[in-house]
């Protein structure tokens, strides 16, 4: 029998773990006609509102449970579930990103928190008005940073975020060295948005503001336009593509031919983890270049695993670390494959280390049966037929 061949942790740098409890609750029409992004947002909208504090403890538990068998050892969570569902404050403002913490730390997945700033539009359970009140409450979420856990923010997007907002978010993050992610340029309704409020692009209201930088991440940063390309390989900033999500939502493909044209490094994420494997997201990247270009072998293997590996590392500003996962050589998805990216299902992940320490072992974790268990009930409770 062959040796098993370790590889470097997988990272999910873009996550919104309590979307997992909606996997296959969206995939039928809606009945309202044309189904969207859009449509989809509304269905996403009234889940949130029926998850307790405890519910999406148990909720994360299950995707981050979902990542440590898919090799993923490091996520950065894009966290914008805030208040009680009436828009409420708890008393502890930070009560649900803390769970949020809390559920990482028990699965054993290192964690990026990327607080997130959402200011109007969405739902009163995203929102803080108040940019004190959103810094206070980042400054006491660094409070809980640890070896495996450490604190980012994440403006929302130029639609939920003001520019005046927005430049006091990122000004508190490039004073402290935090990453900043954002969602960008994901759909053509955000840029016409834009262009009606600012009379700019998305991207290019951050440059001409000088909020781009090497710890910018945008996040999709699909419906762009060359110039713009420019605007992120000038200041170094980065993409993280979500190829899965932007597939299942009909967002379109990120042109990440171009952007790796121009030096402009992308990272992989799981999104709304309606699946969560990022060597598919990898494979994904490219085969939906391949669709739109009738072209094969665009991008190199080794490109494509920088992206699942190194490159979400460094978009969360993680360093080099012990993470790593090792594959069955003798898996049927493999077996005889020459390539890690191109061949290996998830099928074929059988132990992961966080960390140095294990967290599974031959393709399972020590509280599987239990997370799965209370996850199950969770469901039954909050989604009940009508």
């Amino acid at each position: 029998m062959s040796e098993v061949r370790s590889c470097p942790g997988l990272v999910s740098a873009h996550s919104h773990a309590f979307q997992r409890a909606i996997r296959g609750r969206t995939e039928q029409p809606s009945g309202v006609g044309q189904d969207t992004f859009w449509t989809w947002r509304e269905a996403m909208y009234q889940a949130a509102n029926r998850l307790s504090p405890e519910d999406i403890y148990d909720v994360s538990r299950m995707t981050f449970l979902e990542m440590a068998l898919a090799g993923i050892t490091a996520v950065g969570e894009f966290h914008y579930l805030h208040n009680a569902p009436d828009g409420t404050r708890y008393d502890d403002s930070n009560l649900l990103a803390k769970q949020v913490i809390r559920a990482a730390t028990d699965v054993g997945l290192r964690i990026v928190l990327l607080n997130t700033a959402y200011v109007r539009g969405g739902q009163p359970r995203f929102l803080t008005p108040s940019i004190d009140d959103f810094i206070r409450d980042t400054e006491d979420l660094r409070g809980c940073s640890t070896e495996l856990v450490s604190i980012g923010v994440a403006p929302h997007s130029v639609r939920a975020v003001p520019l005046d907002y927005l430049r006091g978010v990122i000004g508190y993050a490039q004073t402290n060295d935090l990453p900043i992610h954002m969602h960008l340029a994901e759909q053509p309704a955000e840029i016409e948005v834009c262009l009606d409020e600012y009379g700019m692009r998305p991207v290019e209201l951050l440059y001409r503001n000088d909020l781009l930088s090497s710890s910018f991440t945008g996040v999709h940063v699909i419906h762009v336009i060359e110039d713009e390309i420019g605007y992120l390989a000038e200041t170094g900033a980065r993409v993280c593509a979500c190829p899965t999500t932007e597939r299942n939502l009909g967002d379109g493909a990120v042109p990440a031919d171009r952007y790796f044209d121009r030096g402009v490094p992308v990272c992989l994420g799981s999104d709304s983890n309606v699946q969560i494997d990022i060597l598919e997201d990898a494979r994904e990247l490219e085969y939906h270049l391949r669709m739109k270009r009738l072209e094969r072998a665009l991008l190199e293997p080794d490109g494509l695993f920088n992206s699942a590996t190194q490159a979400g590392r460094e978009s969360l500003k993680l360093p080099a670390n012990k993470d790593y996962f090792t594959v069955d050589p003798n898996d049927p998805s493999i077996a005889g494959g020459a390539d890690i990216v191109f061949s290996t299902g998830r099928s074929a992940i059988r132990d992961v280390y966080v960390n140095g320490r294990q967290l599974v072992g031959n393709g399972r974790h020590a509280q599987q049966d239990e997370i799965i268990a209370r996850f199950k009930a969770v469901q039954k409770r909050s989604f009940r037929p009508n």
